[in-house]
């Protein structure tokens, strides 16, 4: 017979007690084990084992299981900030449980949580529900380009939305360099434009956006834009695509997210002014 570490390890790490007395651990043998320090007894009647993330531990003494944005992140998925605590999923009908220094966000959703981590699907699927359809389309193009998302997963998630919102998945695309990119498709997008996506020009190289056959469009996250090199790399691709006709607009994050208005009128500008001008040979 295993050990109640090894079993609750193979379970997934976080194991509701009742389950492991089926399995032949009893209340003492388990109770001898947390005074043991052999595992933790995250919440009356659930059991884990280290390491155990904070944002998990919480959601569990919550009574519910970690989903919506902060699973999305924990795996390195693409989402909008946050600066509140863990999202919990919680059934329907029930009731968050008190637990020292809660800052858990509660989601009364369908179905039973385990107590544990949702799947990357169904945090998808709650992220819409949470934050909308921008946060999720951006995350659901970045979970896909990490490859986190297979066909059968896309597909069920598509059957998932309801019908007003599958566009968002037929929309989708697995070569997205980042949520930026992704937010700024989309909202070009239902303003009519049409995007050429992630587009080679000789001399310059692979762009995120080409608009009209004339203005190339970048989405510059800190992450990939913030050091000085990677700026002056900017501007010599920037002076090379002027030489060869394109006008190039770099938007960061904070424009992007926070600024809209400013980044649609000038995005509305350049193809003002490029109307009617032959395009580069």
């Amino acid at each position: 017979m295993l050990s109640a570490h090894d079993t609750i390890r193979d379970l997934g790490g976080i194991a509701r007690g009742t389950h492991l007395q089926t399995l032949g651990f009893t209340r003492q043998h388990l109770a001898d084990q947390v005074q043991h320090g052999t595992i933790e007894r995250v919440r009356p009647g659930v059991f884990a084992i280290a390491p155990l993330s904070e944002d998990v531990r919480a959601a569990v003494a919550h009574g519910g299981a970690l989903s919506c944005m902060s699973v999305l992140r924990s795996y390195g998925i693409w989402v909008l900030p946050d600066e509140t605590g863990p999202h919990v999923w919680l059934g329907p009908h029930q009731h968050p449980l008190a637990h020292p220094h809660c800052r858990c966000i509660s989601h009364y959703y369908g179905g039973t949580p385990a107590p544990g981590s949702a799947s990357i699907e169904r945090a998808l699927l709650h992220l819409r529900r949470c934050a909308g359809d921008e946060a999720f389309f951006a995350a659901y193009e970045s979970a896909w380009r990490m490859g986190k998302l297979s066909r059968a997963a896309r597909v069920r998630i598509r059957a998932a939305l309801p019908q007003i919102a599958r566009w968002l998945i037929d929309l989708a695309r697995p070569d997205a360099d980042s949520g930026l990119e992704s937010l700024l498709r989309l909202r070009l997008h239902l303003l009519g434009i049409r995007l050429d996506c992630q587009v080679k020009i000789d001399g310059v190289g692979r762009v995120d956006f080409v608009i009209a056959h004339r203005i190339i469009l970048e989405a510059d996250g800190e992450e990939n834009h913030g050091s000085s090199d990677k700026r002056h790399r900017d501007r010599m691709r920037d002076a090379v695509a002027s030489r060869l006709g394109y006008e190039t607009l770099r938007f960061d994050y904070a424009q992007i997210v926070h600024d809209w208005p400013t980044v649609q009128a000038a995005i509305l500008g350049a193809m003002r002014r490029v109307k009617g001008t032959p395009a580069p040979e």
